[in-house]
């Protein structure tokens, strides 16, 4: 690759990181990042086994052990995290470009492409976020593209770090050794039995010790992995009867369906489905089976996982393969005449997925778009106006990722916090970012109006107090 285009994924880069500095934590970064990283600042960067039950969710504390070392070198605020993130998301683009040139001729269709893959409001709204996404993508595609290239070492290395982000990174290490496997016998018509050689065992068995270490180390000295009774998650898995399971089972596939084909992304799986059904005796599909493989096995244990746990996972764990899909619907575009029309036509859907607000009844992935980023300035302005009326901010209620201090949002040092929402509390701080249930939005409109009401792009903060009975 030419320094020239190394260069503008840097500019890039940094554009990005300077749209991103007012952009809070946001969602389970809040824990990830903040709320462990303030704990190991406050007492050693590496006495991970010191994280107090209340704040451990099992994961490796990568995100974490991050941001609090470069709070310790540069001083801690908002500004510097995001700063933090500037190599792994310029490492990001890098190997997203890279994983394009294997498959795409031609520079400008080379550039076409990667802004449409690019242009994925999910992995768009990941890039400006303190969020470990940026780091289980950097690391997925810099071992797939050492694969695609025959690279073991970056293989290795590419590996080793995505398994020790968070547990989800090691089963995105999974998700590459079925696509290595894949390659090689459906691809490459090899046997399966010569896949599994000395080099390639050696391989596996190198990257997946960092993992293992963790693993065997977190076990050692906490005794669980990823649940124990603190945690909402410890009980995804319980159901009261086979009917029970059955019928969350058919829920999160309707879910999955929807998170595949949210934000825009209907009209490339449209383009790619009727590609398919109408052009399926003259397109030679073999070419696209690199691709086929990796948007379907790059995610399947996650994906497989959701459908049958209580509460399916979001948006954001499938940026993978909404990546090899877009890569894939732009190839199909070669097998038309109007390439312009349809490849613009994709590129305003996802861009305009960017603007979709759903009713406050619908539980949207907020993270999973960057709708969010009308939420930070607002927030702003609605602190702002409950110091200057003097409601007590440690006295109001609010919902997750709000309900926790100030700082833990917005690294500034503020140790003030909203409360978790009871319904006795007098002002309430609501945001339709927050996806209530049904019965809390009930609750809201029944007992509390509005003081104050702060809204830009379809996004809305309410500053309310209770009512007098």
């Amino acid at each position: 690759m030419k320094y020239r285009e190394l260069g503008c994924f840097f500019v890039l880069s940094v554009i990005i990181v300077l749209l991103s500095l007012d952009v809070g934590m946001f969602w389970d970064n809040v824990l990830y990042g903040s709320k462990i990283g303030n704990h190991l600042i406050q007492n050693s960067l590496f006495r991970w086994d010191s994280i107090p039950v209340s704040i451990d969710n099992g994961h490796p504390p990568f995100l974490a052990t991050l941001l609090a070392s470069g709070w310790v070198l540069f001083g801690k605020s908002l500004s510097i995290s995001h700063w933090m993130m500037l190599p792994f998301i310029f490492g990001l683009l890098y190997q997203l470009y890279y994983f394009v040139c294997f498959f795409v001729e031609g520079k400008y269709l080379k550039i076409a492409a990667f802004i449409l893959v690019l242009a994925d409001p999910t992995l768009l709204s990941q890039l400006v976020l303190i969020s470990p996404e940026i780091f289980h993508l950097f690391f997925f595609f810099l071992a797939l593209n050492s694969i695609l290239r025959n690279n073991i070492f970056f293989k290795i290395l590419g590996l080793s770090l995505l398994g020790i982000v968070t547990f989800r990174g090691m089963m995105l290490c999974f998700g590459v050794f079925l696509i290595d496997a894949l390659i090689y016998t459906v691809i490459k018509k090899q046997k399966i039995q010569y896949f599994f050689s000395k080099e390639v065992l050696l391989t596996y068995s190198v990257a997946a010790t960092p993992a293992c270490l963790y693993v065997a180390w977190r076990y050692a000295t906490k005794g669980w992995l990823i649940s124990h009774p603190l945690q909402t998650w410890g009980n995804a898995l319980e159901f009261s009867s086979i009917l029970d399971f059955l019928r969350n089972f058919g829920r999160n596939i309707l879910v999955l369906g929807y998170q595949f084909t949210d934000f825009g992304r209907i009209v490339l799986l449209l383009f790619i489905v009727g590609t398919f059904c109408i052009k399926r005796k003259t397109i030679d599909w073999k070419k696209y089976n690199y691709l086929l493989i990796i948007s379907v096995f790059s995610t399947s244990v996650i994906y497989s996982t959701s459908l049958i746990i209580r509460n399916t996972m979001g948006h954001r764990y499938f940026v993978i393969s909404y990546v090899a899909l877009a890569l894939l619907a732009f190839m199909l575009i070669m097998e038309y005449r109007a390439k312009k029309i349809i490849f613009s036509g994709m590129l305003v859907s996802l861009l305009l997925g960017n603007l979709i607000v759903y009713p406050d009844t619908f539980a949207q992935g907020w993270d999973a778009s960057l709708a969010h980023l009308s939420y930070w300035p607002i927030r702003k302005e609605a602190i702002n106006y409950m110091e200057e009326k003097g409601i007590p901010i440690g006295k109001t209620a609010s919902f997750f990722p709000n309900s926790t201090s100030i700082d833990n949002i917005d690294l500034n040092g503020d140790i003030r916090a909203f409360e978790g929402y009871s319904g006795d509390e007098t002002y309430v701080f609501y945001s339709n970012v927050y996806n209530l249930s049904d019965e809390e939005l009930q609750e809201l409109q029944e007992n509390y109006y509005t003081l104050k009401l702060f809204k830009k792009n379809n996004v809305r903060i309410e500053i309310m107090m209770k009512i007098a009975r």
